[in-house]
């Protein structure tokens, strides 16, 4: 008679959540036990410079499941529990105290931590990021405490930056962003929709430096390496994140920029699966390694490396999607377009009233990413255009009155 099977996932996110429902929702009746190292149930991140950041949802809001949805399901769950190391001839990991934990399959959810700048004064009382639900608590009180702040500055006009300064702004803050940059989201979307974000911040109010460099921080604010100055009250970092991979490397697994993993997920390590922002995933419908550091890549991922951990042939070939809301603009953004690698974007819609639809094409007239902007239900048809493969034609894709 054998033991019972013991899984166990690493990391307390989203993706952890799901993996664990996954396994269960596939029938395993293992063991199944999660180690997080917040000392909160797993949560769901985007509401943190969202609807938590607006003050419309608490932390109860956004909780992944109950802590009654574990007990009942017979997860163990551990919070505050930041794993070691992993031995991968014993199958074991540690645990803070030196004691282990044995697996039969492990699962790294272990997700990603802000970058940090390496300035000086980057590390002042001042000085904030945002990652965990007490950062955005500590953002909502600055912007909506009392007193609150007047005067936000933000470094780095990214997705995190982005969103901060349309919360800061919906309270009142003054705010300005300063990014190396020439553009906002300049890697993200390239040059055409950069300048779409531009114009919507500072329509709104918002100071916008780009192809500017920070040369410190203080008390007084941000210094400038042209010599100027940015007056702040407080100064969020924003300046992208990084996969937490150092448990996988000193574990000898590959990496590079993230967890290699293959189509299902798999690592280097047969018994080892890696999921949600730390897996450069081999993509079999892109035909690429890709690692997505969003939402949605945390909620599907799962159900694919339950499969896989349980010993089934599976793969994972969802299109990226992700999405952000800032001030009256809700956007939606599927596919991939890489950086140099698409041809043309063609806009179909009202781009000045902000609503409309971008798509990024090769060069071949094929459909590579989609985003719709204020523009709802057309996700399906937006990939149904990148999956099938075929040229478009660039005057019926911006006419409004075809159907996609």
């Amino acid at each position: 008679m054998t033991s019972e099977r013991h899984f166990v996932i690493v990391g307390g996110g989203l993706a952890a959540a799901k993996l664990a429902e996954a396994l269960r929702a596939n029938d395993f009746e293992g063991q199944v036990t999660l180690i997080g190292a917040e000392e909160h149930l797993p949560y769901e991140r985007p509401p943190l410079s969202k609807d938590h950041l607006f003050g419309k949802k608490n932390f109860d809001d956004f909780v992944a499941a109950p802590g009654q949805w574990y007990r009942d399901h017979r997860i163990e769950v551990r919070l505050g529990t930041a794993v070691r190391a992993i031995d991968r001839a014993a199958k074991t990991v540690t645990l803070p105290d030196d004691s282990t934990l044995a697996y039969d399959k492990l699962a790294l959810a272990t997700g990603s931590a802000p970058r940090r700048l390496e300035l000086p004064g980057a590390d002042g009382p001042n000085v904030h990021q945002l990652r965990t639900i007490e950062d955005s608590d500590t953002l909502l009180k600055l912007f909506s405490g009392t007193p609150k702040i007047g005067r936000l500055a933000i470094i780095g006009a990214g997705w995190i930056g982005l969103e901060v300064a349309a919360a800061a702004r919906s309270a009142g803050v003054e705010v300005t962003i300063v990014e190396s940059a020439k553009l906002p989201l300049l890697g993200a979307l390239g040059p055409e929709m950069g300048e779409f974000f531009a114009k919507l911040h500072r329509d709104n109010g918002v100071d916008l430096r780009l192809d500017t460099e920070v040369a410190g921080i203080d008390a007084s604010g941000l210094r400038l390496a042209d010599g100027g100055a940015v007056a702040a009250d407080a100064v969020l970092v924003a300046v992208g994140a990084t996969p937490n991979i150092e448990l996988a490397r000193e574990a000898g697994l590959d990496v590079d920029n993230g967890v290699l993993v293959d189509a299902g997920l798999t690592t280097s390590d047969p018994d080892i699966v890696a999921v949600g922002d730390i897996a450069a995933h081999d993509h079999p419908r892109l035909r690429r390694r890709i690692r997505v550091e969003h939402w949605a890549t945390a909620l599907n991922q799962p159900a694919v490396a339950a499969v896989t951990m349980l010993g089934k042939p599976a793969e994972y070939d969802r299109l990226p999607y992700f999405f952000t809301d800032q001030y009256d603009v809700g956007m939606e953004y599927t596919g991939y377009a890489s950086p140099g690698e698409y041809q043309r974007v063609v806009v179909r819609g009202d781009q000045a009233a902000r609503e409309f639809v971008a798509f990024w094409l090769d060069p071949q007239d094929r459909v590579l990413a989609g985003m719709n902007v204020n523009v709802w239900d057309v996700t399906d048809r937006i990939k149904e255009l990148i999956t099938t493969g075929a040229p478009v034609d660039l005057t019926r894709l911006a006419d409004t009155s075809v159907d996609l």
